[in-house]
């Protein structure tokens, strides 16, 4: 089984270490690091690094494309690159000794229907009821979630699997659009059922909600609580080891790569929840926006723990 992703909205992510941070004063950065990310190329590359191969497409602004490919080509992943006028984005996360980290996201390219359009008529010959098909992140400048829509129900006409994690989708588009996959986290899977979740059992509830709905896997994944799934096969809970963070950038979309991969294999629903968790917690060891070590992910995932309901 292959797995497609797609990164409408790719981004450099710029990660900065300051002694504190203090608002409305001049901070000193004491360490820089840049990665290459976006929550599609994020998922690709969690999989590469676990032995899961996966093909990229990547739309990608002209003037510094050349970059981020530089990166994409050391990271290994197989990737098809789109380009577009303007720049890619940066994200710039502000990491204190002692304190959370805060992040400042900028607008990337513009992206017109048309060029969605394009890439989806290079995307769609290559899907069928052997694919997964990722389409993750926030939309980019000038393309709304009424117009992807029809190019994702397009891929699901294949026989595809189609996982959505993108900030952007409301409930009701979660609904209109129905795909195999959807992994809020907590404040999404909150936003999306209009209050407040804060443990497993709400998460559960909120989840059964949206798969009533005609969702087949509705997994929320709630960070150090674990995650919790419902789907066609039942009702299932994963706890997840104590673990010192380093970074959580990226780790949801670890988690998306994780249950994707072990679905691609063929396991059980329980079992691509604790891959995903295993994956997404593993994430949480590397810095930045890098993806889980298969050692990481190996050893966690001995200590997860899956309850099915």
């Amino acid at each position: 089984m292959k797995i497609l992703t797609l990164t409408l909205n790719p981004a450099f992510d710029i990660h900065c270490g300051v002694k504190s941070f203090m608002p409305e004063r001049e901070n000193y950065m004491r360490s820089y690091r840049r990665h290459i990310g976006g929550k599609g190329v994020n998922v690709s590359r969690a999989l590469h690094e676990n032995g899961v191969e996966s093909t990229a497409f990547v739309v990608l602004g002209k003037q510094n494309s050349a970059d981020f490919e530089a990166e994409l080509s050391a990271c290994g992943i197989k990737y098809v690159p789109v380009y577009v006028r303007g720049r890619i984005r940066e994200n710039i996360t502000i990491h204190p000794e002692e304190a959370p980290e805060t992040r400042i996201s900028f607008e990337g390219c513009h992206v017109s229907a048309e060029t969605a359009g394009e890439i989806f008529d290079m995307i769609l010959p290559l899907c069928d009821e052997n694919t997964v098909f990722t389409f993750n992140g926030r939309m980019p400048a000038g393309l709304s979630v009424a117009e992807i829509a029809p190019y994702l129900e397009k891929v699901k006409a294949t026989g595809a699997h189609l996982a959505v994690d993108s900030g952007t989708f409301t409930m009701e588009d979660f609904i209109d659009v129905k795909p195999w996959l959807i992994k809020p986290n907590q404040e999404e899977i909150s936003r999306c059922v209009g209050k407040e979740i804060t443990t497993a059992a709400e998460a559960m509830e909120a989840a059964q909600t949206l798969h009533a709905k005609g969702i087949e896997n509705v997994m929320v994944s709630m960070g150090g609580k674990g995650a919790v799934l419902v789907c066609s096969a039942g009702r299932f809970e994963a706890q997840v080891p104590k673990i010192d963070v380093i970074s959580t950038i990226g780790a949801g979309d670890s988690s998306v790569a994780g249950f994707c991969a072990a679905f691609a294999a063929g396991k059980e629903r329980g079992e691509c929840l604790k891959e995903a968790v295993s994956y997404g917690s593993a994430a949480c060891l590397t810095a930045g926006t890098n993806p889980p070590k298969k050692e990481d992910v190996d050893d966690i995932r001995k200590k997860v723990i899956i309850t099915e309901f």
